[in-house]
């Protein structure tokens, strides 16, 4: 399956249990603090068969790139800066990553609803739920 009507441009609106999130990830109190302030950009496209994910702020950005339920290497950098084994699915109509290594119940998972992108992320039952609205190019 694919779903084009993640691709594009995104605004956050909402970031519900962000601290949450990142406690739950180890993020030192200072960054935690520093990210809880930050407005999140999010741009998502398929290039043939891979997609790109990024999410960009004035304070860090993170970009990654796979193929749909293949394996991979990722290297959380800029975030928790951790490796871990990382796999991404469609279920229904979410993208789901699934990212095992040292953290336990890891992962994302991204869809579209009423022309919003939602995102949760959860790790160790801590989950934060984000809400995107298109900007129109």
């Amino acid at each position: 399956m694919t779903d084009n009507s993640l691709c594009g441009s995104w605004d956050m609106i909402n970031n519900d249990n962000f601290e949450g999130f990142m406690t739950a990830l180890d993020i030192s109190i200072a960054v935690r603090k520093i990210a809880a302030l930050l407005h999140q950009k999010k741009m998502i496209e398929q290039v043939g068969d891979i997609y790109i994910v990024k999410t960009l702020s004035i304070f860090r950005n993170y970009i990654i790139s796979f193929k749909l339920d293949q394996e991979f290497e990722e290297y959380t950098r800029g975030m928790d800066d951790r490796h871990c084994k990382s796999v991404v699915t469609w279920q229904g109509n979410k993208l789901v990553c699934t990212q095992e290594g040292e953290k336990k119940n890891r992962g994302w998972a991204h869809w579209t609803e009423d022309d919003k992108l939602y995102l949760e992320l959860y790790c160790e039952g801590e989950v934060c739920k984000q809400v995107f609205k298109r900007i129109n190019s």
